[in-house]
């Protein structure tokens, strides 16, 4: 292995490593609320959902790297491509749902004035339950094809057109399947960004009228020891404007190597950095959303 694939591979597992680890550290402390009780909150759930989805994502994203980095073969065969792929496409879909109706639940919470979104609020844990089978349903759907269509890399299809992952080759297929399922994901990504968006935008909207209330009554000390609620707003900003970041540089990067069919090992390299940078980045964001309340309580 030369320098510079050394050094690439090396951010990666670091990226991954550190991403994993801090999405199970958010999985085990809302998980720990939920079962003693002390937080029953839907959106204790949609995180523990959130965190699960990411970590699914960003293994499935590693599994093979690793693999390859190490020389450890295509250990995967058949049905390992075919499981590993289509966990992570819909562990995607998984995240871009899962952030959408947290983006939603935290925008009809802090603005009242949304009466209508507001009656489909999920109000309990159950309820929140039954939005995340949708999900679930929905996104094994438009992955399903992968099931079929992927299978390990051969001498026979090694020529990289059609490559989906280092090990892993997706078949040719009709037309009419391949743009239906294209249909579906871009409908899916057009929706619920959307959606996203809107709820992002009404949320900044609310702070920035709250902010300008907040300066008429406090002063300048005041507002940064914002409520947990604003913090808990804030970070959900942050959570939807990387989501979107990372969507559309990953989108434009996609569009650029199909059209000019570029498979080297750097354009994998960046490709699989850029898949899960979401994944990785979130958790972050919220263990400082985390930390802030903390003080915030321990302060009052």
């Amino acid at each position: 292995m030369i320098w510079s694939d050394f050094i690439r591979t090396l951010i990666f597992i670091s990226l991954t490593g550190c991403g994993i680890i801090a999405n199970i550290l958010i999985l085990m402390r809302h998980v720990y609320t939920l079962i003693m009780g002390i937080e029953k909150k839907p959106i204790t759930l949609i995180l523990s959902h959130l965190a699960f989805s990411n970590i699914v994502m960003i293994y499935s994203t590693g599994i093979t790297q690793v693999s390859a980095v190490f020389y450890l073969g295509n250990f995967l065969g058949d049905v390992g491509c075919k499981i590993v792929i289509f966990l992570g496409r819909m562990a995607r879909g998984l995240s871009i749902c899962t952030t959408c109706l947290l983006s939603m639940v935290q925008a009809v919470t802090i603005n009242p004035r949304m009466t209508l979104w507001r009656k489909l609020k999920p109000q309990t844990a159950g309820q929140v339950l039954s939005y995340l089978l949708l999900f679930w349903i929905f996104n094994s759907l438009i992955s399903s094809n992968l099931l079929h269509y992927i299978t390990a890399v051969s001498k026979m299809n090694r020529s990289g057109v059609g490559m989906y992952d280092v090990y892993c080759y997706m078949l040719p297929s009709r037309q009419v399947v391949k743009w239906s399922f294209i249909s579906l994901m871009t409908l899916r990504d057009v929706v619920f960004q959307s959606l996203m968006g809107w709820s992002s935008a009404s949320m900044a909207v609310h702070l920035y009228k709250h902010h300008k209330l907040v300066s008429y009554l406090h002063t300048s000390k005041s507002i940064n020891n914002s409520s947990p609620e604003i913090r808990a707003t804030l970070s959900t900003l942050i959570l939807m404007t990387c989501f979107l970041f990372f969507f559309w540089v990953d989108f434009i990067f996609s569009f650029y190597t199909g059209y000019t069919v570029t498979q080297d090992s750097t354009t994998f390299m960046i490709k699989n950095i850029l898949d899960p940078g979401y994944a990785v980045l979130s958790p972050f964001v919220l263990i400082t959303r985390d930390v802030h309340i903390a003080k915030y309580w321990c302060a009052h």
